[in-house]
């Protein structure tokens, strides 16, 4: 059976959900960058931007010299996911084989959905414009008999539509393509394609004899090959659902003071550990992201030394991985924490023991916290530690 791949591409997202919100930022030159930062880099560009000659990864000063209109707007991750997850959720009503790619890029395997969607183009124009009439979003949409083929034909188009390669011409659909347009290819490849060999063409590489492609790209050669006349047998792999208890919390200000980034840190481990008793549910694995104002983020993983659901057993290993990633002397805006890989709770704990130890005895006072929190409310009662940074 022949496949049919949709791929949206929706080009600097976070961008385009910013104009989505401020109509002022359209049509005129935008860039995302930390505002309060003095080696800020660009996050990302629009097009407009992007003729001026601001890419990714420029310093924002170098920028500002280039541009002088530019529009700087700080990140706002969470505006940003919250349209991300809107846009899978419209994605999801149309095949339950879907893979997000990173925001803003997204496939769909429509192969067999015909006698429900009709043809892949007609499907994949009604995709664009349910986006664009829910989310406001615009972009572009590539459909080919595979992922990288999709991709591509995606990014080429310059203006909101629809772009199909018909099955069998995928070769004459790459060929006229610049080599840094496959993907595998990289800076340095390019570099020596160009100044060793003078190749900057894809067909140039599809005629090239497999002893040439060896000596750039060793082992790669065959799959550069494929990929050069249109070939790639990946398949669309959604995401892998896997339980996980997790809280998150964006500070009320940017904090850098331990003392009240611990505080904050033992509130996420509370609330996870009621879920987790609430489910009986006892973790083996946890972890920790912490996105920093400049938005740089860090994300560390532990394993937990034994299942438990106790919140004094799970804060003191969360405690030792805060301490580990928080290095930076940047003052610190989101932290979460998360729980999974779970087992049945320890059977070795008992409440009623005739003298019970101090595990039990803390044990007891939580248990007693949850009795009041599920009657009275979860605001009811609170260690004082975690009163210092507000709630999520």
């Amino acid at each position: 059976m022949l496949r049919h791949i949709i791929h949206l591409h929706i080009p600097a997202f976070a961008i385009a959900v910013a104009r989505v919100c401020e109509p002022g930022l359209r049509e005129r030159p935008v860039a995302l960058a930390p505002l309060h930062s003095e080696r800020a880099l660009i996050l990302s560009s629009s097009y407009e931007a992007r003729r001026e000659g601001v890419y990714r990864g420029m310093p924002l000063r170098k920028a500002i010299r280039f541009c002088p209109d530019l529009r700087v707007i700080p990140p706002d991750l969470g505006l940003t996911e919250r349209a991300w997850r809107e846009l899978i959720r419209v994605a999801t009503q149309y095949t339950p084989l879907w893979e997000p790619f990173r925001p803003g890029h997204v496939y769909l395997d429509m192969t067999g959905t015909e006698r429900l969607w009709g043809r892949a183009k007609d499907a994949a124009s009604r995709f664009r414009r349910e986006i664009k009439k829910r989310l406001q979003l615009p972009g572009t949409v590539g459909v080919a008999g595979n992922k990288m083929v999709s991709s591509i034909a995606s990014r080429i188009l310059r203006a909101e539509g629809v772009l199909d390669v018909d099955h069998g011409r995928e070769p004459l659909f790459m060929a006229p393509l610049k080599v840094d347009m496959l993907p595998g290819i990289g800076h340095v490849r390019r570099r020596i394609l160009l100044e060793e060999l003078n190749i900057t063409l894809v067909r140039e590489i599809a005629a090239m004899d497999m002893g040439s492609l060896r000596i750039v790209f060793g082992k790669e050669a065959y799959m550069i090959r494929q990929r050069a006349v249109g070939i790639d047998p990946t398949p669309v792999c959604p995401p892998r659902a896997k339980p996980v208890v997790s809280e998150e919390v964006v500070l009320a200000g940017d904090e850098n003071d331990d003392e009240k980034l611990l505080s904050a840190l033992y509130g996420l481990v509370e609330k996870c550990a009621s879920k987790l008793r609430a489910r009986s549910l006892a973790p083996r694995r946890a972890g920790l992201i912490i996105r920093y104002a400049d938005q740089e983020e860090v994300t560390r993983r532990i394993n937990l030394p034994r299942p438990s659901f106790w919140d004094f057993e799970l804060y003191r290993s969360m405690e030792r991985l805060f301490l580990k990633a928080c290095r930076r002397r940047v003052r610190v805006r989101f932290m979460k924490v998360w729980f999974r890989d779970f087992s049945a709770p320890d059977p070795q704990l008992t409440l009623f023991a005739a003298a019970p130890h101090d595990r039990e005895k803390k044990a007891g006072a939580i248990l007693a916290l949850d009795r009041i929190r599920e009657r009275y409310g979860g605001e009811a009662i609170k260690y004082g530690r975690t009163v210092r940074i507000c709630s999520p």
